[in-house]
């Protein structure tokens, strides 16, 4: 049974929280249970739900704080005068992270919330606060475009770095190129901005009733 006295209800919280963490690290989110969890703290199984509302409540905390990380990694990126090179540089941040912790890193897209089941706020501004890096990277590309069409080109970007990343996180990338992620995310960004530049274009020559 579990060392009650020892832990307060704060630290208790974080035990579960780090011990699922490694858990996921080691064999994924399959690998996590309330019974190993509990196995791992030295409580019992029922003590995981005085800190958290279910396994989804928990998991969803792990993903907030991994985007938390990735935010604070993403915001070490130097701002640059060449603003290909800063888009360049938040794309393999974006990699490199990916890569570190490929496990841990898949959860964020492996985990399904049930419907019953909302997901918070806090959550959703993180995806969103990851969105606005990209949108005002991608600005001295897009300034005269529709603000819809620059959240989508952000979106639309980001889920391309991010499947490469994905398949190189889950090593599956060597199955369709021999080249490197890096490579590859420094093509699909490279393309994609040479790309938006003659829509900028486009958008200017169209005369302003």
């Amino acid at each position: 049974m579990g060392r009650r006295s020892l832990h307060s209800a704060e630290e208790l919280r974080e035990l579960i929280i780090n011990a699922s963490t490694s858990l996921i690290q080691e064999s994924g989110l399959d690998g996590l249970s309330a019974r190993e969890i509990a196995r791992r703290i030295n409580y019992s199984p029922g003590t995981l739900y005085n800190s958290f509302e279910n396994l989804d409540d928990l998991i969803l905390t792990i993903e907030g704080r991994l985007l938390d990380d990735l935010l604070a990694a993403l915001a070490t990126v130097p701002e640059s005068d060449d603003p290909r090179e800063r888009v360049h540089q938040l794309a393999n941040c974006y990699l490199t992270f990916a890569a570190r912790k490929p496990k841990l890193w898949n959860l964020l897209f492996e985990h399904h919330v049930p419907a019953s089941q909302n997901v918070p706020d806090s959550y959703r501004q993180k995806f969103e606060a990851l969105m606005g890096m990209i949108e005002d990277a991608l600005l001295p590309f897009s300034q005269e475009l529709d603000p819809e069409a620059v959240k989508r080109s952000a979106r639309v970007l980001w889920a391309g770095v991010h499947g490469i990343a994905s398949l190189s996180a889950a090593d599956k990338l060597s199955v369709i190129t021999a080249d490197d992620a890096s490579v590859l995310v420094d093509d699909l960004v490279g393309t994609y901005l040479s790309g938006l530049e003659p829509r900028t274009r486009s958008a200017e020559a169209i005369p302003h009733r």
